[in-house]
């Protein structure tokens, strides 16, 4: 991997030039950036998948919906539909994609769930809605600088920080580090449940933090039952027999930490993120599961339910380590401004 990392340095250091003067030219108004004089908060992250975006939406749909009209908007990847697309009580996956369809199914009659890779015209589109939002919800745009959001939210998982990595293609950052300073707030993910306060001192300081910035430390808060499309069960009754774990995720080694912690036992096929499954894979996990359970995540369930019998994901939310108060307070501030 080292050798890897070398030879590929020359291409790293060439695309992280072209994107560092990209972001200079909108830092200094050489490139437009449109702002909004409402809530458009961003959760994003400067690495390539798996750093907990979607559970971040999630708390904070939690946290706003009751008090304001919130609406999310993604690009939909891998959906096979282009330009603006609302969530209705039809839409697929392949509609608006697996994440955003995840937050429809349990957000559908309390906020509005939206797609448009350009992420100017999905926030017009919602405007002109007779029912608008107040609060919207841009997932994983970041890097998609020709909208300025009035808060941004950086992800960085606590055993892959971003202050370790390297640019694409040698390591997995889409941006230079420096873009980290455009984020309001920095919320470190997937941590262990017990973090000492000197580590999060330690990883603060190498995260190096404007004087603006707070940093954050979360983990992943694993449901006790597992759901199917019409079904509820404990987890741990499945200590009693074999199932199969389909995941597609970028990183499912917290999960498979969790159920290893949890002594249960099952066969793994690991299919990469987003993976859009044909019906010869179907066949392969048929074949695999037999009359076995089959355990996948909630976003990979958006894409397999009603291709798969006896299938269940498990739900996952965002916990803060500590100053949960702090984070909510910031939300409600920026909201409220």
């Amino acid at each position: 991997m080292r050798r890897l990392r070398l030879i590929l340095l020359p291409f790293a250091l060439l695309y992280g030039a072209i994107v560092f003067v990209r972001n200079w030219l909108f830092d200094n108004g050489y490139l437009k950036s449109t702002s909004y004089d409402f809530p458009v908060i961003c959760v994003g992250n400067l690495s390539v998948g798996g750093t907990g975006k979607s559970p971040m939406i999630e708390y904070l749909i939690r946290l706003l919906k009751d008090n304001y009209k919130v609406a999310t908007l993604s690009r939909g990847y891998k959906r096979k539909t282009t330009g603006f697309l609302l969530a209705n009580e039809t839409t697929t996956a392949s509609d608006i994609g697996d994440e955003p369809l995840q937050f429809y199914s349990k957000f559908k009659n309390e906020i509005q769930v939206a797609v448009e890779a350009e992420r100017t015209a999905g926030i017009e589109a919602l405007q002109n809605l007779e029912n608008s939002p107040e609060v919207i919800l841009l997932d994983d745009a970041f890097q998609h600088r020709k909208v300025k959001a009035g808060f941004q939210i950086l992800l960085t998982p606590f055993y892959d920080l971003y202050a370790n990595d390297f640019m694409l293609p040698a390591g997995n950052l889409r941006e230079p580090i420096s873009g980290a300073k455009r984020a309001d707030v920095i919320v470190v993910t997937k941590c262990p449940k017990e973090v000492s306060v000197e580590e999060r001192a330690r990883i603060t300081k190498k995260l190096r933090p404007r004087t603006y910035q707070t940093v954050f430390f979360t983990t992943i808060a694993y449901a006790e039952k597992i759901q199917s499309a019409t079904d509820e069960i404990l987890l741990s009754s499945l200590k009693d027999s074999e199932f199969v774990l389909i995941t597609g995720i970028a990183n499912p080694k917290p999960l498979l930490q969790h159920l290893n912690d949890q002594q249960l036992q099952y066969s793994h096929l690991k299919y990469a993120d987003h993976y859009d499954f044909s019906e010869s894979d179907i066949q392969i996990i048929r074949q695999k599961a037999g009359n076995k359970g089959i355990l996948t995540t909630e976003k990979d369930f958006m894409r397999l339910q009603g291709s798969l019998e006896n299938l269940y994901y498990l739900p996952i939310e965002v916990a803060f380590l500590a100053e949960e108060v702090k984070f909510q307070k910031k939300i409600q501030e920026f909201v409220d401004f």
